[in-house]
């Protein structure tokens, strides 16, 4: 007698907001039964996160004290932050969390549209987003003055926390491929800046002197009250549900875009696993204005490194970023023209200031410099390379941080003078590294970290050969900048050629001096991180 086959159990339909939930306490769960420091930075997360709700519930539900006017613009503002906050700051935790990457979750037999549900699961799941909830249910205490103000908040605050974890979403998978390569690191490193920088905007706010917060606060608050999270804040405020509709459309679309980005993640290699290209591997501007030959081939490693590691553009952009800040504090009815000049001369000396250390980077490499350079022509074209790429970005960052900071100071006819006066500091500044490069070079770190120094044991060389570059391009530049500043602007012409002779003769002396220290800058350069 031929058995009958065995009927095949009913497989259960997959949920996958439960499934990713469940995975997602799991895993926080899981620190708990890792090592000591691990629970107790499980311990110091649940407890940071524990304070931040019960402050920011009862700071919100404080609103309810303000002018209902007042409470609305803060509410608008507030609620735009918020969705500005889980829009970067999981930027920062990206390699940190598991469901926040894509591509670790393509394998499971899921389609995009359980994938996406199933992250979206995991967005809302944990002590952060918990926090979140809670201070938007204080904004709705403090917010909601009647009965029906209060019903429509009940659906304003889940459609706004909808809102900030699609958003989050949307803009982790787009640049998860970016995240998980080298260039990733200059995005975290920007976040970084960027978060820093917003934590002081409050102080460059009062050192600017505004007389009338109230008056900017209603400024901000009339135009983010069009935004999303705006509308949301208003519909709150006035009991209107209709401000919610457009919030709702804005939802389902930035999640429509958001499974579509998943679905392409999914099936794109990321930037980490393609093959690196040559160094002349494309034909711009530089193959058309530099033949082949090794000025050519040192300005093509040199920009590459510009370009790839985050060390140098981090270091650039905090230069650009500290003088915005310091153009937007210091400018009001009395600037004048010295403060155009004096903060382009002040980021030209900062970016020169990342110049004071040309063979860093180069780390063990540098020992095929040592093979290859036997005469002084030789370094001198290998100085010259270096500069010459560093001056392709830095020339124009300056033209466009004078021009800006003349615009927005209401001082357009300093820009030429301040312009003239930067880069003449960066020459100044360019023959000043070379020379510091040879007496005083140091080991650049290989991490992942834009924010790296020097190697262990060298931190006392790259503070002296840093500040030295600097104080001697202040030295330098005192003779022409200082009447320049003073109103002699004529004397912003002299400027140029005056930067120009400097990084000549730097670039003559540097190259003497390395034909004669090369054994020394290697040991240097090449010290164990």
């Amino acid at each position: 007698m031929v058995p009958l086959p065995a009927k095949p159990l009913p497989r259960e339909p997959i949920r996958p907001f439960t499934l990713f939930a469940a995975l997602k306490l799991r895993l926080i769960g899981g620190n708990l039964r890792g090592a000591v420091d691990r629970k107790l930075g499980f311990v110091f997360t649940l407890l940071a996160a524990l304070f931040v709700a019960t402050v920011s519930f009862l700071s919100l539900l404080a609103l309810r004290l303000a002018p209902p006017d007042v409470a609305a613009d803060l509410g608008t503002v507030l609620f735009t932050a918020f969705l500005i906050g889980w829009a970067v700051v999981p930027l920062l935790a990206f390699g940190l969390d598991d469901t926040l990457d894509p591509a670790r979750l393509s394998l499971f037999p899921l389609t995009t549209r359980q994938l996406a549900i199933g992250l979206f699961a995991s967005s809302a799941t944990g002590a952060w987003p918990l926090t979140t909830l809670i201070a938007l249910f204080g904004a709705l205490a403090g917010l909601a003055r009647s009965l029906p103000a209060a019903l429509t908040g009940l659906v304003a605050v889940p459609l706004m926390f909808a809102l900030c974890l699609v958003t989050s979403r949307l803009v982790t998978t787009a640049l998860s491929g970016l995240l998980r390569s080298r260039r990733g690191r200059d995005l975290l490193a920007v976040a970084a800046i960027a978060l820093v920088l917003l934590f002081q905007l409050p102080n460059i706010i009062v050192n600017r002197g505004l007389d009338d917060p109230a008056a900017l606060l209603r400024g901000a608050a009339g135009f983010l009250r069009w935004t999303p999270p705006g509308m949301t804040a208003e519909a709150i405020s006035t009991g209107n549900p209709l401000w919610l509709l457009p919030v709702a459309l804005t939802v389902a679309v930035v999640g429509y875009l958001w499974i579509k980005v998943l679905g392409r993640a999914l099936v794109t290699p990321d930037s980490s696993t393609q093959a690196a290209a040559s160094v002349r591997a494309s034909s711009g501007l530089l193959d058309r204005l530099l033949p082949d030959g090794p000025l050519a081939a040192v300005v093509y490693k040199e920009v590459r490194y510009l370009r790839r590691d985050p060390r140098f553009r981090v270091s650039w952009l905090v230069a650009v970023v500290v003088t915005g800040a310091l153009a937007f504090s210091m400018s009001g009815d009395g600037a004048g023209p010295a403060l155009v000049i004096g903060l382009s001369i002040l980021g030209a000396i900062m970016i020169g200031a990342q110049l004071s250390n040309l063979f860093g980077i180069d780390g063990r490499s540098l020992w095929m410099n040592a093979v290859v350079f036997a005469q002084e022509r030789d370094f001198r074209t290998d100085i010259r390379g270096r500069h010459l790429a560093a001056a392709l970005i830095a020339l124009p960052l300056l033209a466009a941080l004078a021009l800006a900071i003349g615009l927005f100071t209401g001082n357009p006819a300093a820009v030429l003078p301040a312009l003239l006066t930067a880069w003449g500091v960066l020459g100044l500044a360019l023959g000043a590294g070379a020379i510091t490069s040879t007496l005083i070079p140091y080991t650049v770190p290989e991490r992942m970290n834009a924010f790296t120094g020097a190697a262990p044991g060298q931190g006392g060389q790259a503070f002296l050969g840093s500040m030295g570059s600097m104080m001697a391009v202040v030295l330098l530049a005192l003779p022409l900048a200082l009447p320049v500043v003073l109103g002699f602007h004529w004397l912003a012409a002299l400027m140029l050629p005056y930067g120009l002779a400097a990084t000549l003769l730097g670039q003559h002396l540097a190259a003497k001096l390395a034909r004669l220290r090369l054994p020394e800058i290697l040991a240097a350069v090449s010290r164990p991180t």
